[in-house]
């Protein structure tokens, strides 16, 4: 691209803009500058072409002959970058970016999102699966689910699905935990990517007296602490969203019937303050409607 680096992009589209007007006045209204801006940058690309590319008529002005010609491949090449804005801002409409948790995205969004489709086909819901917390008003990111307490800056949060948190061990192993004393003589398998599960806010929130589970392995995932203790490798804290299938089908069970509120759910955020385009109101419908379906089925959960 040689030749269209040596000129001033500006000037190209006065060019072409007077030359599809036929007057200085209406490319300037048409670009929002003045008339006399408009001249300077035609008079500027004329200098740098070397060719006279207007010539002044009683009926305002019109292209010389090597301006005609440098018009029709001026104006079609205007009209390709054109589409190509339109094509890129129209993708960007029918796309929604939704940052959720890597687990929440594998345990409950991804498996529903046909349903999202099947309402909503025009609407491609992009899932961004990060731990971080993402800025909602810096990036491209339309929306964000988060567990948590809901106090984060910056965003307007909502709650939509409270969660409690319980022991869940393997069927077989489950079977040999009575009561929270029996908890002192199997393994935990640990989240160390949480601060807010941990035994000991949990039997402070339960209201019983604490005792120390034997250490086991100390894993970055829940997800991965759920898989090993459905392998028989000991027992974990877990909450409905993230073991509702396991305890469903019978890979794990919850042994005792204590059932604590350590004050976590998950949120749906947006910006502070703005008002959310149309296709994210609706995802925050469908969303409401799912989570709905999910606390019902929670609700139905085998427990003790």
């Amino acid at each position: 691209m040689r030749n269209l680096n040596s000129m001033h992009l500006n000037g190209l589209r006065a060019v072409e803009t007077v030359a599809r007007t036929g007057s200085l006045q209406a490319a300037g209204e048409e670009l929002g500058v003045s008339a006399s801006a408009v001249s300077q940058q035609v008079n500027r690309t004329e200098k740098q072409i070397g060719k006279v590319l207007f010539r002044r008529t009683s009926r305002g002005l019109a292209p010389t002959e090597a301006g005609a010609a440098f018009f029709t491949r001026l104006s079609a090449g205007f009209r390709e970058l054109d589409a190509a804005v339109g094509q890129v801002r129209q993708s960007n409409a029918d796309t929604l970016v939704a940052s959720v948790a890597p687990s929440f995205a594998t345990k409950w969004l991804v498996p529903r999102l046909r349903h999202h489709f099947a309402r909503y086909p025009n609407v491609l819901v992009r899932v961004d699966a990060t731990e971080r917390l993402v800025d909602l008003s810096g990036s491209d990111v339309d929306v964000a689910i988060r567990m948590g307490d809901g106090r984060w800056p910056g965003v307007d949060a909502e709650l939509i699905l409270p969660q409690q948190v319980f022991v869940v061990a393997a069927a077989a192993k489950a079977e040999r935990i009575r009561s929270v004393a029996d908890l002192a003589r199997e393994t935990s398998i640990d989240d160390d990517s949480s601060r807010m599960v941990t035994w000991e806010r949990w039997f402070e929130a339960a209201g019983v007296a604490p005792v120390r589970p034997l250490q086991g392995a100390r894993l970055n995932d829940p997800l991965l602490c759920i898989d090993t203790v459905i392998a028989g490798q000991g027992i974990t804290l877990a909450w409905q969203l993230i073991c509702a299938d396991a305890l469903a089908d019978g890979r794990l069970a919850a042994p005792l019937p204590i059932r604590a509120d350590l004050g976590f759910g998950f949120w749906i955020c947006t910006a502070a303050g703005a008002r959310p385009p149309r296709k994210v109101r609706d995802f925050i419908a469908w969303v409401r409607e799912e989570m709905a379906e999910t606390a019902a089925l929670h609700a139905r959960l085998p427990s003790g």
